[in-house]
């Protein structure tokens, strides 16, 4: 008498598991899916660890909500997702320099967001030392956000439904800065791109393979580029000078160092997902990658800092600049551009 129900029991089973096996990862809710933080087989060791910052579900999906709400800004009209769009890698697509409350415009260009956790120093003049604090400037600063921590703290106690996220994310209903800037991280810390096509042949994957521009472009960039942005990041993470004009209008680093040899000179930025990154340079001077590559052809300026790399330019034909291009574009790593985990939701 109690074979039928056990046999119905067992099918049941069965017919549960064929359907969480078969169901297509697609198909999985981004809320569903136990955030990580992975690292590239092809990438060293990060500089941030989670540590002292435990990733878990509920503070990222504080972070990334954080992250989209315009509320924190003094007019509430700009989040940190407003100069920082997925579709741009987290850069700010055509703009040249950053536009914040009020319709200020700033000047320096929005730098894309990812890889974080391998960087020691952020910003284009290095001027904040740690993922965590980083937030602080866009916050403070006149021409972006407007306000200051404070501000922002009151109003979360004050806001539902951030109270019970801050609750899920740490455990208590204390809201203060720190947890507030840990929470932050736990989203842009995670957003890590190293799943291009460059990646994928690097490490040899099934089927990956450079066409014979690409590779002609590749065997280029490290005779020509490489020495200022070094694999796999693609800089080298100093500060330059790349000639853009005999006198830089923007001080760059010194005004981090108040020493003059840093005067003029920004942080070498990443190549990668440079396809959607655009404009380019500190200043977003440059709308396409034609006119970056005539300007290391052509149009470097002798400053007083000048790299000593670029003293004479890099001469490129115009086949090695269809060359480079064509290799430039296999660091595009659209799975990271496309993930839904980290849209605003």
């Amino acid at each position: 008498m109690l074979r039928k129900p056990i046999v119905y029991a067992m099918l049941f089973l069965s017919i549960a598991l064929m359907y969480a096996c078969s169901k297509n990862e697609d198909d999985i809710k981004p809320e569903e899916k136990k955030i990580s933080f992975s690292v590239p087989s092809n990438f060293p060791a990060p500089a941030y660890n989670f540590e002292n910052n435990k990733l878990t579900n509920a503070g990222f999906t504080l972070g990334k909500k954080l992250f989209y709400d315009t509320r924190l800004s003094a007019d509430k009209s700009v989040s940190c997702g407003s100069c920082h769009q997925q579709f741009a890698a987290f850069a700010n697509l055509d703009h040249k320099v950053s536009h914040g409350v009020n319709n200020c415009q700033g000047k320096r260009n929005a730098p894309p967001l990812f890889n974080l956790a391998w960087q020691k120093a952020f910003f284009w003049d290095g001027g904040v030392k740690n993922v965590e604090t980083s937030p602080l400037n866009a916050i403070t600063d006149a021409c972006e956000m407007g306000t200051n921590i404070e501000t922002i703290i009151a109003f979360l106690k004050s806001t539902a439904p951030y109270p019970d996220l801050f609750k899920q994310a740490f455990g208590s209903t204390e809201i203060n800065s720190q947890l507030f800037l840990k929470s932050m991280t736990q989203f842009t810390a995670v957003l890590v791109s190293g799943n291009s096509k460059y990646d994928k042949v690097i490490r040899k994957e099934s089927g990956a393979t450079f066409s014979t521009t690409e590779l002609a472009g590749y065997n280029l960039f490290k005779e020509k580029c490489s020495s200022c942005h070094a694999e796999p990041f693609f800089t080298d993470f100093s500060y330059r000078s790349n000639g853009l004009d005999l006198v830089s209008a923007d001080e760059g680093r010194s005004h981090i160092t108040g020493t003059n040899t840093d005067f003029g000179t920004f942080r070498v930025p990443t190549l990668r997902n440079i396809e959607y990154t655009a404009p380019y340079m500190h200043d977003g001077r440059f709308y396409s990658l034609d006119e970056v590559l005539e300007h290391y052809n052509s149009g470097v300026k002798a400053s007083a800092n000048l790299d000593t790399r670029l003293k004479n330019g890099i001469p490129l034909n115009a086949s090695e600049k269809e060359q480079i291009k064509a290799f430039l574009k296999t660091l595009t790593d659209n799975e990271f551009i496309k993930n839904t985990l980290y849209s605003e939701s």
